[in-house]
């Protein structure tokens, strides 16, 4: 049965517009995503047998280029959607936080640092640079590592926060295991960095390191 002969309240995109984006399942949302379904399978079908086959929705957006248009159903074009619906979730939290003062908003800033960092297959280290009322100059990437490390070099991160004219900084880092305990390595880093941006009155105010769940804060373990 096509998606079209459903009771109206049961489709997807009119279910949506009626009771909201949070009402839809997994697969109701990928349906509207993928519009059309395949020959004997609705959209809602397809979108069930791709959360099947991937292991669910997460996985599915963080499938690789060719596993992804392998599925049928799928293809380049649906794969360059689906990137940049995801780019554009990026950047409009990028924005919000921008109009923000991060530290009065910490939920903000965890899931801006959560969407960025937590899918990714290898550590990367990055600081959100901020002004002196605490809002956001810049985002950037400072190291990039394998799987499970990053090589960061405080004279270079002090180069980069004077050249932004940053007061403060909060560092984050992902673990690509998925567990988000800090090391002690972690721990020495942050001391590290702390102490150079100190000898120029550059503040640093938290280190997030991001895996499965909820980001684990510095500053909330009382490290800072």
């Amino acid at each position: 049965m096509s998606i079209t002969d459903w009771p109206e309240d049961e489709r997807p995109r009119e279910k949506l517009l009626a009771r909201g984006a949070a009402a839809l399942s997994d697969a109701e949302l990928l349906a509207i995503f993928l519009r059309t379904g395949v020959a004997g399978r609705s959209a809602v079908d397809l979108a069930r047998d791709l959360l099947v086959r991937f292991g669910g929705l997460r996985a599915l957006l963080k499938a690789s280029q060719p596993d992804f248009c392998a599925a049928h159903g799928l293809g380049s074009a649906k794969y360059a959607q689906l990137q940049a619906v995801m780019e554009i979730a990026r950047r409009h939290l990028a924005e919000d936080l921008a109009d923000r003062d991060v530290i009065s908003d910490p939920a903000a800033t965890r899931e801006f640092l959560r969407l960025k960092l937590r899918d990714l297959d290898h550590e990367v280290f990055c600081a959100l640079f901020l002004d002196s009322q605490n809002r956001v100059l810049a985002f950037e990437t400072l190291a990039i590592g394998t799987i499970n490390a990053a090589n960061v070099y405080p004279r270079e991160v002090l180069k980069r926060a004077m050249q932004v004219q940053a007061a403060a900084v909060i560092f984050a880092h992902n673990h690509p295991s998925g567990i988000a305990e800090p090391s002690l390595a972690d721990r020495s880093l942050t001391e590290r960095l702390s102490k150079a941006l100190a000898l120029v009155d550059i503040r640093v105010l938290d280190h997030f390191v991001v895996g499965e769940g909820r980001p684990v804060s510095f500053a909330e373990r009382g490290w800072m």
